[in-house]
């Protein structure tokens, strides 16, 4: 595969004091686009600007990049990857330039977020293991399908359910504080009682520590919601699921599930049940908690 390098002099940001998503003060994107192919991502939307969004870019001397603005930073924190690219697309396996910032952040003694859909993270398990000794680590598995079947219909280009559920594992088994994205929920697809409790269930099974979901819905706005019903008129024809959206919920940007109020009931009761948790301010508590009690232990 042929790759853009694309110029840039900033790869981390600057310090965001007491952040609510996921304890994250720093963020951090070596990659711009995703080739992943998922149907409904919010950051194909015109506000992000990002030109032809599904091919994969890199940015230019990002380890040396990564190194100086590390080393720059007079507070140390958690940096966070993932929200606008996917750190493990398939560019990823060749160049190993997640690998090499992992390694930085390793070096300068931060913490680490890592939002993805494909299974490439268990190959930094030993890395993530090293950052957890000393700064708290997350990591967040998406899964929005329990169906392999449909969920290589809407996230056709990265691995499957299946195979995600199986990196949670290893990444649960070594002790990597690790859950589940359960977003997007799609009305009409996938917000169904039987998909919700499937997901929980098994990743209890996979030793996840939380389950978070935003709104049990969609976000469409402008070019990512004529992109979204371009494809669901590809991969689910006669189904006429283009037009249910836009009698249901117009031009809004946010389309929670059709019975969105069983469904968050579903989901907290079983997240209950098996002792997960899924309140934000609840899973940034435990994981920063779970890294002091690591360090201690291994000290």
């Amino acid at each position: 595969m042929a790759v853009e390098y694309i110029p840039t002099k900033v790869i981390i940001s600057n310090y965001k004091e007491n952040p609510h998503w996921f304890g994250i003060n720093y963020t951090m994107n070596i990659y711009k686009g995703c080739c992943h192919g998922c149907i409904y991502c919010d950051s194909r939307s015109s506000c992000y600007q990002i030109i032809d969004f599904d091919r994969v870019r890199i940015k230019d001397n990002s380890t040396q990049i990564i190194a100086k603005d590390l080393k720059s930073k007079q507070r140390k924190g958690v940096v966070g990857t993932g929200a606008m690219s996917d750190p493990y697309n398939p560019f990823e396996k060749k160049y190993g330039l997640t690998r090499e910032a992992l390694n930085l952040i390793d070096e300068n003694r931060f913490g680490i977020s890592i939002a993805t859909k494909s299974d490439l993270i268990t190959r930094d398990i030993d890395i993530l293991k090293r950052i957890q000794t000393h700064s708290p680590v997350i990591i967040k598995m998406t899964i929005t399908t329990y169906e392999d079947d449909l969920c290589e219909k809407i996230e056709k280009n990265v691995c499957n359910t299946s195979a995600r559920f199986k990196a949670l594992k290893e990444l649960s088994d070594n002790g990597i504080y690790s859950g589940v994205l359960l977003m997007p929920i799609l009305p009409f697809i996938n917000d169904s009682e039987e998909n919700i409790k499937n997901i929980i269930k098994t990743a209890y099974e996979c030793g996840a520590k939380f389950i978070f979901s935003y709104g049990l819905g969609v976000t469409l706005r402008h070019n990512q919601r004529e992109y979204y019903f371009e494809q669901l008129r590809k991969i689910f024809p006669k189904s006429n699921l283009d037009k249910k959206y836009i009698e249901a919920y117009g031009e809004n940007y946010e389309n929670p599930a059709t019975n969105y109020e069983h469904l968050w009931n579903v989901f907290k009761s079983e997240c209950k049940k098996y002792n997960i948790l899924y309140d934000m301010e609840d899973i940034i508590e435990d994981y920063k908690n779970k890294y002091e009690k690591t360090q201690i232990s291994w000290f």
